[in-house]
């Protein structure tokens, strides 16, 4: 490597920006988390899990519609400033094209087949494709304005639907009123709020909105739809479980797996946030020092989360029923079940990340398939048998086959030896001096 890990491109150091990052996603699973626990004392189960599916039926169908369009976003936003004018115009429009046109099948396929949506109200339908297009406008814009090193709006803008949902739905808990519509139209409102301040920022803060290119669009497309089975296999890998366990186990059993779900995605903050903070450098390096990196940053990566998921472990009783009450006693061999998975997720997103920076999105999907097959099979083998624990084996099962199988491509496409891959004890050198250098500076006088 050419620089070490504490170095992120002569601004910020990489760790301080990443501790940043990686706070703001504690403060959202913080706040997930209270929101989940209003929900489900209120709602029960049942209720939960309606909310837990309309939710990742919108996030979902946002995935499958959106061609990947924040990540050609990203690498090239990061590699050619003078066309990020455009790609902002042009963020908003395909935004309104392809979330309108995907809200509008998926309206016409629940028609077809009533028990796509779990028999939920029209209204609550209604709501939750409404935020089809909000949701692939903040991932665009989100991705672009990253590309130029502003973390700290993405960061608040991550933020502010958590806040929106443990607010107002607190409110509504205390004086009676809330409901399974009105959680969702939350929900909803919070994501729109976090789209607005990334068009703000995009226009008056960052390099703001140009003219709409076409040959651009086109680009965008073509590389993104490189990467789209990717992202749509990701969060078939994250989400369709759920939608799998609501649909089939019912949405009382959905209700428990979910609460589940929330505890095990604090797997899910650390590489998500190095993946974000990573990705600018990645783009601009050469092949080998991109691989270098990547395999340090995973590394480190990966012992924090044996000692996250071993907490999971011991704790999951007092997770789930010392927070949520009895009643969710299923969840606890769900969310250690679900630990169980970490070292899959911190590859399949690194390396992921790794991958599509440089370039070579269709060899990320090659991981990403073997984790997506082995969902939808186990899924479809287990889930009518066992419901949410049966979700939760295949999960676990799929993020470990799915992270194998990206380190190796990783390693043979960015020529990192296997080796270099296994963590030594010595990663997290930077970051404990990191902190050090920090309290150094508070404490002097």
């Amino acid at each position: 490597m050419t620089s070490s890990p504490d170095v992120f491109d002569g601004r910020r150091s990489f760790v301080a920006v990443a501790g940043l990052t990686y706070g703001t996603n504690l403060a959202v699973a913080v706040l997930s988390l209270a929101n989940v626990v209003i929900t489900a004392r209120v709602l029960g189960p049942s209720g939960r899990g309606d909310v837990a599916l309309m939710t990742t039926i919108a996030m979902l169908t946002a995935s499958l519609a959106a061609f990947g369009v924040h990540e050609a976003n990203a690498n090239i936003g990061a590699a050619e400033p003078e066309r990020r004018r455009s790609l902002a115009t042009n963020s908003v429009l395909l935004a309104l094209a392809l979330g309108l046109t995907a809200a509008g099948v998926l309206a016409g396929l629940v028609q077809l087949f009533p028990a796509l949506d779990g028999n939920t109200s029209t209204p609550v339908l209604a709501l939750a494709l409404a935020a089809i297009p909000i949701l692939i406008l903040q991932a665009g814009l989100q991705m672009l304005i990253q590309s130029q090193y502003r973390f700290a709006v993405t960061n608040a803008a991550w933020l502010l639907g958590p806040v929106t949902n443990v607010s107002v739905n607190g409110l509504f808990a205390a004086i009676g009123v809330l409901t399974v519509s009105s959680t969702v139209a939350v929900w909803v409102a919070g994501q729109l709020l976090g789209t607005i301040l990334l068009v703000w920022y995009a226009a008056r803060r960052a390099a703001g909105f140009g003219t709409p290119d076409a040959g651009l669009a086109r680009r965008s497309l073509a590389f993104g739809s490189q990467t789209h089975l990717g992202r749509v296999m990701t969060m078939g890998n994250y989400r369709l479980d759920q939608w799998f366990v609501g649909s089939i186990a019912g949405t009382r059993e959905l209700g428990l797996y979910s609460v589940a779900v929330a505890w095990a995605e604090a797997l899910f903050y650390l590489p998500t946030a190095l993946q974000m903070v990573q990705r600018p450098r990645l783009v601009r390096a050469a092949r080998r020092e991109a691989g270098a990196w990547a395999a340090t940053v995973f590394r480190a990566a990966t012992l924090l989360t044996v000692v996250l998921a071993i907490g999971l472990v011991v704790v999951a009783p007092l997770l789930c029923v010392g927070v949520f009450g009895d009643e969710f006693r299923g969840s606890i061999d769900d969310l250690r079940i679900l630990a169980a998975g970490g070292f899959g997720i911190v590859a399949l997103k690194l390396f992921g990340s790794a991958l599509n920076a440089q370039g070579k999105p269709m060899l990320t999907n090659v991981g990403l398939g073997v984790a997506f097959i082995a969902t939808v099979g186990l899924d479809v083998l287990l889930v009518p048998a066992y419901g949410g624990l049966g979700a939760a084996i295949a999960s676990a099962l799929a993020y470990s086959a799915g992270g194998v199988a990206m380190a190796l491509v990783f390693s043979r496409a960015l020529g990192v030896r296997r080796a270099d891959l296994v963590p030594r004890g010595t990663e997290l050198r930077p970051v404990f001096g990191a902190l050090r250098a920090r309290a150094q500076r508070g404490a002097a006088p």
